[in-house]
C-alpha cells in the first residue's frame, strides 16, 4: 500500500469505506438519471415521468428533448403543474453540467412536494449520447397553465 506522500493524486485522500460509499451512490441514483435511461423510457416505456425542460422559452423553441414539456425553473409553482396529477414524478434538465437550472428547479418541485429527478448533463449530455433534439414552440395545450 502506498505511503501517502508516494500515492497518486487518485489515492492521495482514500476512497470512502464501502458502506459509505454505498449510502453515497444509492442517494445519488435517488436524486438523479441519465439520458440514456430518459431516452430509453420515452422511446420503450414506461414514461412514468414527466420531462420537463426549465430552460427558457427561447432555448426550448431552439431545441429540445421530444416529449418535455417547456417550464422555465422560474415559472414553477402550484399553478404551473396543475396540469399534472399531485403524485406525478419528475424529470428536470437544463442546458448541461455548466448550468443550474435544473438543481433549481429540482430544489423548488422538491418544496412543493413533488418527487424529481435531475437528467444529468442535460442537452449537452443528451447530444453527447448521440440522440437528437426538436424544434417548435410548446403546443397550445402546453402553454395554456404555463
Amino acid at each position: 500500500m502506498p505511503t501517502h506522500t508516494d500515492a497518486s493524486a487518485v489515492m492521495a485522500v482514500a476512497p470512502a469505506p464501502p458502506g459509505e460509499a454505498a449510502r453515497h451512490f444509492a442517494a445519488l441514483l435517488a436524486y438523479e438519471t441519465d439520458c440514456w435511461d430518459v431516452h430509453h423510457a420515452l422511446a420503450n416505456g414506461p414514461a412514468d415521468f414527466v420531462l420537463l425542460d426549465v430552460r427558457s422559452a427561447e432555448a426550448y423553441a431552439a431545441s429540445h428533448v421530444e416529449g418535455a414539456w417547456s417550464l422555465p425553473h422560474r415559472r414553477i409553482s402550484e399553478s404551473t403543474l396543475a396540469r399534472f396529477g399531485a403524485d406525478t414524478s419528475y424529470v428536470v434538465y437544463c442546458a448541461g453540467p455548466h448550468c443550474n437550472g435544473a438543481d433549481r428547479a429540482a430544489l423548488r418541485l422538491a418544496e412543493l412536494g413533488r418527487p424529481v429527478k435531475k437528467m444529468i448533463g442535460g442537452v449537452t449530455g443528451w447530444l453527447d449520447e448521440g440522440f437528437t433534439l426538436v424544434a417548435g414552440v410548446p403546443s397550445e395545450q402546453e402553454t395554456e397553465q404555463a
